[in-house]
């Protein structure tokens, strides 16, 4: 039989029905609405079923229209942090994938505003202008950076003479409760010679984040002021996200030329939300507790920092030190990440003495490229004298000491209650740089 009058079946009607079965399983592509029910609703997140999201990427649940982040995958399901109370939600819920990241509107009418942690405004000001900015975003090329040559006057006497900071270093302050933090990072804010401070306060109390406002924050320092807010009442990943927010805001202004400064508090309560997000998302704890995404996430985060090819950011990120512990996992990785560190004295504030700074604990590795051989000269004369009264401190206390026995020591003495008054300061005082260096001049030789 010749095979052109073989009549093949048609199959079309087949190749129909199998197109529309395998629509099911074909992965969905780019730019296409789907949508996914939530499985299972926890405390802290909500397992999803949404083959395809991107992790990162944010979700709308609806219809409470409730934002959440993918913050882990596996195969067809997500979990998600939502941005919000879990409160209300169950299984069956469906939960639409957005197509894009969490981003921030920046403009420079941010200025004297506060934010709630995702970046929206909190307060009774008027509508901002802005353009949209992504949290995730790359540090500088390190090729490109500009080298710190400059030294940012803080109006803190013990910091711009002894401890001087250079525009574009980023520093620890280390701290437990009760010791100042919030003073010492008032009076930077009050007297930085800054062109924008941006203040992120993470994980604290409700009441202090008004008194903070009110009265340690003066007017005119306010006015230049971006002050981002994520009390500990807020969901984790709202604690999470105001430092990458301010972050992202502090670097808005960077590429627009300024000088900047970024105050943290605190980097600790920031690890604490990203550690109860890691473990509930199933990753092992590692060290303190804490899961090994905590660590890898915060050397990218610090490195955003510094200087750029545009402009400056000089970073403070208060460390909450449990049990005067230096050693413990956050303050050991924070410590290693940063150009210096400022460690506040329990048994210095306990005396009244504010900012309770302790200098011999304390250093700045920038200082000795900013910092003229005279000045360098002075700081270690008062280091040393502060070194040589503590050798004898008992001893003048039990009434044991003998003058005339040792020169340096007999100089000690006399000098320290000089630099213990040199390095005192109170709230709203402002001391120029050449002020300051006079002041030290005359307490360490005169």
């Amino acid at each position: 039989m010749s095979l052109n009058k073989i009549h093949l079946p048609d199959v079309s009607p087949v190749s129909e029905r199998l197109k529309k079965k395998l629509a099911f399983t074909i992965p969905v592509p780019s730019g296409a609405v789907y949508r996914g029910p939530i499985l299972d609703v926890g405390r802290t997140l909500i397992k999803v079923s949404l083959p395809g999201v991107r992790m990162g990427e944010l979700c709308r649940i609806e219809p409470n229209r409730i934002l959440a982040e993918v913050v882990s995958i596996e195969q067809k399901t997500a979990l998600l942090s939502p941005f919000s109370s879990c409160d209300g939600l169950y299984a069956g819920q469906w939960v639409s994938p957005l197509k894009y990241s969490h981003q921030v509107p920046v403009s420079m009418s941010l200025m004297g505003r506060i934010l709630n942690g995702l970046g929206h405004p909190i307060d009774d000001g008027p509508g901002l202008g802005y353009h949209w900015r992504s949290l995730d975003n790359a540090p500088p090329d390190p090729l490109k950076r500009k080298p710190i040559t400059d030294q940012l006057v803080t109006g803190i006497r013990s910091l711009d003479a002894i401890l001087s900071c250079g525009e574009g270093q980023r520093i620890g302050i280390f701290a437990a409760a009760g010791v100042g933090k919030s003073t010492l990072l008032g009076m930077l804010c009050d007297g930085s010679d800054a062109d924008v401070m941006v203040l992120a306060l993470i994980g604290e109390r409700g009441r202090e984040v008004r008194e903070f406002l009110e009265q340690v924050l003066t007017p005119k320092a306010r006015q230049r002021t971006v002050v981002v807010v994520a009390t500990s009442d807020r969901p984790a990943l709202e604690r999470l996200k105001g430092i990458y927010t301010a972050t992202t805001i502090a670097e808005y202004f960077r590429d627009c030329g300024k000088k900047v400064v970024l105050m943290v508090d605190s980097l600790t309560r920031y690890a604490r939300a990203a550690r109860e997000i890691g473990l509930a998302a199933g990753e092992p704890p590692a060290a303190g507790s804490f899961p090994p995404s905590v660590f890898a996430q915060m050397p990218r985060l610090l490195e955003r920092t510094g200087n750029s090819d545009l402009g400056s950011i000089t970073a403070f990120y208060t460390v909450l030190v449990e049990g005067d512990d230096m050693n413990e996992p956050v303050a050991d990785e924070v410590r290693s990440l940063l150009d210096g560190h400022i460690i506040l004295s329990r048994k210095l504030a306990g005396a009244g003495h504010y900012p309770a700074i302790d200098i011999a604990a304390s250093v700045s590795r920038i200082m000795p490229q900013i910092a003229s051989s005279w000045h360098l000269e002075m700081a270690q004369k008062l280091r040393f004298i502060l070194a040589r009264y503590e050798e004898i401190e008992l001893l003048v206390r039990v009434g044991e000491y003998q003058k005339g026995q040792d020169l340096e020591a007999d100089d000690a003495l006399k000098r320290y209650p000089a630099v213990c008054n040199f390095l005192k300061q109170k709230g709203g005082e402002h001391w120029a740089l050449e002020k300051t260096l006079k002041m030290l001049e005359q307490t360490v030789i005169s």
